[in-house]
């Protein structure tokens, strides 16, 4: 499907020229840092076409905790890991079961006003889509999923996520626990055979024209900005939790900071079955992404290659950020396409992640190019709840406590639209299904003392 042609307000010309005075040099340095970059990114993207899947760091659970520096420097670098085995077999597989025992049996009937009288009637189909065919369910509080998110194997593996960040400054570390993992309640998919799914492009999620516009959001990208894109650590914490990735109020954005986004496996899913597909590579392309704004083909005829650096140009004179676009009052992305980001070659660089089996779970960096597979050639469906890495901040900590508000009413999260929820749903979780120290502490309750 073709990307949209965007349109830009004029104010976003001003966010370049504001980051340009920003910088001493900025056009110069700017200049050779892009050349730098296409150089080492046209390896890159040859090493990613040639090694496929297999460039996807996978580890069991069991050996996390003893994982050596080299993995962990992979994991940091690829931005993208299977951890497997996280949840037994047995488990996962009885949570897929009632995940379609539920959206089987609810929404439960009940009754609505016609005409002045009471009739009995079943609630209009709970949100998701496509419709006609639900399988992407705007739902949260299932007994498996709340059960997951509970689980200390799933806790214990986004620790360990979470810790692969850190803090510069132990003055902007007050509230901040690494240690300590919250639970952020996201919905789940049970994905048919067949079809065409497109909702799901390459994109990059926690926040759009944010980056730029925020200053301490732009914090996070300031080696990449200054022209020294080598020096981006894309797990340095401060900047990321104070960053505002939502100035335009658009409707489901995120407002709590995830380390890694990721789903946990309630079946076995492959390459071709509908499964996550990411660009492995996190630095290159934030550097691409954040400086990709500033240059522009040249216009004309072009000697040898369209891609070479010398046949792109420095510009700051228009408010063009490509890859972002305008939606529901806000603006989402960035979504890099072929047309707008030529360089990161993603008909070959996005690549599929591994096989993964019931109680695997798939995690991404929350700047990761990331799409969902269009195409699901598989026999079966693919069944996953999307569990993400959540640490203990502030803002965090202050999100979960309204999250467990929307909980004990049934309704939606405080990040999803306002949906009648699910309090009188069949098989809806209770607080009782949240056992455990470390699950009740993730879920913002007080933790019982022997």
């Amino acid at each position: 499907m073709a990307a949209p042609i965007p349109s830009y307000p004029p104010h976003f010309v001003d966010i370049k020229r504001e980051i340009a005075a920003s910088y001493p040099d900025f056009q110069g340095r700017t200049i050779a840092a892009w050349k730098r970059l296409l150089q080492e990114l046209a390896k890159s993207t040859e090493q990613i076409g040639r090694e496929g899947t297999n460039i996807v760091p996978q580890i069991n659970f069991k050996d996390l905790a003893s994982a050596n520096q080299d993995f962990v420097d992979l994991v940091k670098r690829r931005g993208c890991v299977v951890i497997h085995n996280v949840v037994d077999r047995a488990e996962a597989t009885a949570w897929q079961r009632d995940l379609r025992e539920y959206v089987k049996i609810n929404p439960v009937p009940g009754l609505i006003l016609f005409n002045t009288v009471y009739l009995l009637s079943p609630y209009l189909a709970f949100p998701g889509f496509p419709e006609g065919d639900k399988q992407f369910f705007q739902l949260y509080w299932t007994g498996p999923q709340v059960k997951a998110r509970a689980h200390p194997n799933v806790l214990n593996a986004t620790t360990w996520l979470n810790n692969l960040y850190h803090v510069k400054s132990t003055e902007d570390a007050a509230g901040v626990d690494l240690s300590t993992p919250l639970a952020y309640a996201d919905r789940f998919r049970i994905r048919h055979p067949g079809g065409i799914w497109d909702n799901h492009p390459p994109h990059v999620d926690g926040g759009s024209i944010e980056r730029w516009q925020d200053k301490n959001f732009r914090k996070c990208y300031g080696d990449i900005l200054s022209g020294e894109w080598e020096n981006h650590d894309p797990y340095w914490l401060e900047c990321r939790m104070n960053a505002r990735t939502s100035l335009y109020g658009r409707v489901g954005a995120s407002t709590i900071f995830r380390t890694f986004q990721g789903w946990l496996a309630l079946s076995e899913t492959a390459p071709t079955e509908g499964t996550l597909k990411v660009f492995p590579d996190v630095i290159l392309s934030n550097a691409y992404t954040i400086l990709r704004p500033f240059f522009r083909p040249k216009a004309g005829e072009v000697d040898g290659n369209p891609l070479d650096a010398e046949n792109w140009e420095f510009d700051i004179s228009t408010p063009e950020f490509p890859g972002i676009y305008a939606r529901d009052s806000g603006f989402v992305g960035p979504r890099p396409n072929p047309i707008s980001h030529p360089h990161m070659k993603l008909e070959k660089t996005m690549v599929s992640v591994p096989k993964v089996y019931p109680g695997d779970m798939v995690f991404w960096h929350c700047d990761v190019v990331h799409s969902v597979e269009q195409e699901h050639t598989g026999q079966e469906d693919s069944i996953v709840m999307y569990i993400p890495a959540v640490p203990c901040t502030p803002r965090n900590t202050a999100y979960v406590e309204r999250q467990q508000e929307s909980f004990l009413q049934g309704v939606p999260p405080p990040d999803y639209p306002r949906e009648e929820g699910e309090t009188n749903y069949r098989g809806v979780a209770r607080v009782e299904d949240i056992v455990g120290a470390i699950g009740r502490r993730a879920m913002g309750f007080p933790v019982a003392v022997a």
